[in-house]
């Protein structure tokens, strides 16, 4: 029994015990279970499965299979399960060619690419992932593919013609170069979709210059080798995916054409139905959370915090693994939700459950009279010496007061008013570039967010849930806007505010939500995505940081009137940990990039005008907190990171129990050029919670010179950082907050008040009329500026 975990081998005996029903003869099983085997591909015998011959039922799930290997013959085999692999490779399954249902999600490395190369090598399939896919596979089979091989021959036709004599060298010639005529000047379907448009190219070209030959006499060929085209699977450098069957992701043609399924909005009872119900998995952020992260050394850990690290079941997935997007029918194709129907909005407008909210409206209308009591925190000495700042914040001298507005639950898996589990990574307010024309209005208003499987996109006003995507097996952590410029007919350009969200599955998903089209993806990582950023200057360039520790700078490009658009990577940054905030110079954003990290505060080079690509660190800013560090912890984990104005940046570690503020100018100008390590110049330090949770970020608001943060009770920490108080930064006293507003305590009826959640993200608008605080268990707290 001490060896049974390495003896994962199939053997007959194996295939018997595992088999349905009971038998003694290889040949007589119908049914056979090898799933959570621990199976690679090289631990499938061909020889032995191949005596399968009445095998109609095999399940290979939870396995690490690659591929199914090559020549497999189960010719009576109908289903098969290969979800919760590593597949990499879906043309090995073009022997199995009887499959009428297949399954293969939480394949991390599968695109919608290869579920298209998998609908066409399967002619009888029908059921996929679940779902009817008949209509789609047809087209998929039959419309594109004669689509294609017209242009195929139309390409032939204008450029090409049989060599004479045919040999075997002259004729490969002519076909690669067909070939490459074929893939490169024939375009059809999406971006995302050029990779198996290439394939299906590839491979009617071939077959259509075979033909050709055939139809000449064979005894013209006169190598003694014989050369048969082959098909190529290609792999272009950049995969961009959307959903099988128009998920999504819909084709600028395909919306062109019926306008009404790509804008196809489901209700909340219908995207129940259409998502996924599998358990949920590990992301790689809640597992850095519970493993990962160094804690305090009282060894009971307290019930908020337990709850915070077990509140996902997890039983045996990799964190690596993701979940696939779920197909849907073309009809239901873009799963831009009915924002009216789709909120759940614990406060909210009178269009979303009126009669729930009440009580819990008239709660936090009694506590919002409580709260015109400023609370104050006791000041408490530090010895660590500060700075004056050289820059003047030149803000307004008198604090803003902020009343609760709404309390929002529209992240929830599956829409169900009990998920209180959903964590919220991630808000951004819209740029005002489109706020007047219809569609999405109110410039500074307008809200996204992110968390679990979904982006939604909120007017703080009125909060109202105006758009909400959905991809089924995702876990957003961060999203960015960018204003970027669209072509129109007659070579003019308008610009258009763009959404880009990514999570674990390590794809960047970009959306327009005006028109509420999800138009493009590409992978940014093999991991997951932990943090994103729009650069200000360059409003096309996208840098994402990843869980395999390296940020990538990306340009999108503009989009032509298609939605079409061309990804390139500018720069690889090195930074040897998870990156979990990124800020840009505010006055020079295409110099230097700030990266807060799991493990320090570094700065990068990001000048183009450098030849190198990949680059390592230009130097590391260290903080007076490192000095107390133990076996316990180093708090070189920079959780929070900000510019207050154009030269004070905002920052603290994990278990700082305080916000430094620093002076990036007086930092840079005492670093000597040659030491990796510069102190950072403290402005001020303030105070903060005690707490041990990690990843509680904070915000700024420079207009108004405002940093604000959240704890893990639910509690906004604000700091009026005004001139006169820039004048006390150097007495050397931690400065205790302006105010502490407390959690509105909100009330669900026959659930009494909703304990103080951990507060995981804030956000302010420029003119700090809203601010919106997100939680890890799915409420969005919006909190407006009382009149003056």
């Amino acid at each position: 029994m001490y060896f049974r975990a390495a003896m994962e081998k199939i053997t007959e005996k194996i295939l018997l015990e595992k088999s349905s029903p009971r038998t003694n003869k290889l040949e007589q099983i119908k049914t056979l279970n090898l799933s959570r085997m621990g199976l690679k591909s090289e631990d499938l015998p061909v020889p032995l499965l191949s005596k399968l011959s009445n095998l109609e039922q095999l399940d290979l799930s939870g396995n690490m299979l690659q591929e199914i290997p090559r020549g497999l013959c189960l010719p009576c085999l109908k289903i098969l399960n290969c979800s919760n692999n590593d597949m990499e490779d879906v043309v090995s399954l073009e022997a199995l060619r009887n499959i009428e249902e297949l399954r293969l999600e939480d394949n991390l490395y599968l695109t919608v690419n290869d579920e298209h190369k998998v609908v066409y090598l399967l002619p009888k399939l029908r059921m996929f992932n679940g779902k009817d896919i008949s209509s789609t596979a047809h087209h998929i089979r039959h419309g594109s593919t004669e689509i294609l091989r017209k242009r195929v021959i139309g390409v032939w036709e204008r450029s090409f013609s049989l060599p004479d004599p045919i040999t075997a060298q002259s004729l490969a010639a002519v076909e690669k170069r067909f070939v490459n005529a074929a893939c490169s000047q024939i375009k059809y379907g999406p971006n995302s979709l050029s990779e198996y448009t290439k394939w299906r190219l590839d491979m009617i070209a071939k077959e259509y210059l075979k033909s050709l030959t055939c139809s000449e006499e064979g005894g013209r060929v006169t190598d003694t080798n014989d050369h048969t085209p082959t098909r190529e699977n290609e792999a272009p450098a950049e995969r961009r995916t959307c959903d099988l069957g128009g998920n999504s992701i819909t084709s600028p043609q395909k919306r062109t054409r019926n306008n009404s399924e790509v804008a196809a909005e489901a209700s909340p009872r219908k995207s129940s139905r259409l998502a996924s119900a599998s358990p949920v998995e590990t992301s790689p952020r809640k597992s850095t959370r519970v493993m990962s992260t160094p804690q305090k050394t009282d060894p009971v850990m307290s019930p908020r915090k337990q709850a915070r690290m077990t509140n996902v079941d997890t039983p045996e997935c990799s964190p690596r693994k993701s979940s696939r997007l779920e197909n849907i029918s073309q009809k239901g194709a873009n799963k831009v939700e009915s924002p009216r129907k789709a909120a759940k909005s614990i406060i909210s407008t009178p269009t979303s459950r009126p009669a729930k909210c009440e009580s819990l409206r008239k709660t936090v209308e009694d506590q919002t009279t409580a709260q015109q009591s400023k609370q104050k925190t006791a000041k408490t000495e530090t010895d660590t010496p500060r700075k004056t700042a050289r820059t003047k914040l030149k803000i307004p001298q008198e604090p803003v007061s902020l009343q609760p507005f709404h309390v929002l639950q529209c992240h929830s898996r599956q829409d169900s008013p009990d998920d209180f589990t959903t964590q919220l990574w991630a808000c951004a307010f819209e740029p005002p570039q489109e706020c007047t024309g219809g569609g999405i209005s109110g410039g500074s208003r307008t809200i996204a967010t992110c968390g679990g499987e979904t982006l939604c996109v909120i007017d703080c006003e009125s909060g109202h849930v105006l758009k909400k995507y959905k991809v089924p097996g995702e876990e957003f952590f961060s999203l960015a806007w960018s204003t970027v410029l669209m072509s129109r007919t007659g070579g003019s350009a308008r610009p258009c505010n763009i959404l880009a969200a990514g999570g674990k599955r390590g794809l960047v998903k970009l959306i327009h939500p005006r028109v509420s089209l999800a138009f493009g993806e590409f992978r940014a990582s093999r991991r997951a995505i932990s943090i994103m950023r729009f650069s200000p200057r360059n409003a096309s360039f996208l840098f994402t940081g990843t869980y395999e520790n390296k940020i990538f700078l990306w340009d999108i490009g503009g989009l032509d009137r298609d939605y079409n658009f061309k990804i390139s990577k500018l720069l690889v940054l090195e930074t040897g940990t998870t990156p979990l905030h990124l800020s840009l110079l505010p006055t020079s954003p295409d110099t230097h990039l700030l990266s807060g990290c799991d493990d320090g505060l570094h700065i990068f080079d990001i000048q183009l005008s450098k030849n190198t690509q990949k680059r390592n660190e230009e130097m590391e800013i260290v903080f007076p907190i490192y000095k107390k560090k133990d076996k316990k912890n180093t708090y070189r984990t920079i959780d929070g990171l900000s510019f207050l104005s154009d030269d004070i940046v905002a920052s603290k570690s994990h278990m700082q129990g305080s916000i430094y503020l620093w002076s990036w100018s007086a930092t840079w100008a005492s670093w000597n050029g040659r030491k990796k390590e510069v102190p950072a110049v403290v402005l001020a330090e303030l105070q903060w919670s005690s707490t041990d949770i990690p990843y509680l970020s904070l915000g700024t608001c420079p207009g108004y010179g405002y940093v604000v943060c959240g704890d893990e009770q639910g509690r906004l920490w604000m700091y009026h950082i005004t001139d006169t108080m820039m004048e006390k930064f150097k007495s050397g006293k931690t400065i205790s907050a302006t105010e502490v507003l407390e959690w509105p305590s909100p009330v669900r009826a026959g659930m009494g008040a909703l304990e103080g959640p951990s507060i995981n993200s804030i956000a302010m608008d420029p003119d700090l009329h809203y601010l919106v605080a997100l939680t890890d268990k799915n409420m969005a707290v919006v909190w407006k500026r009382e009149s003056q």
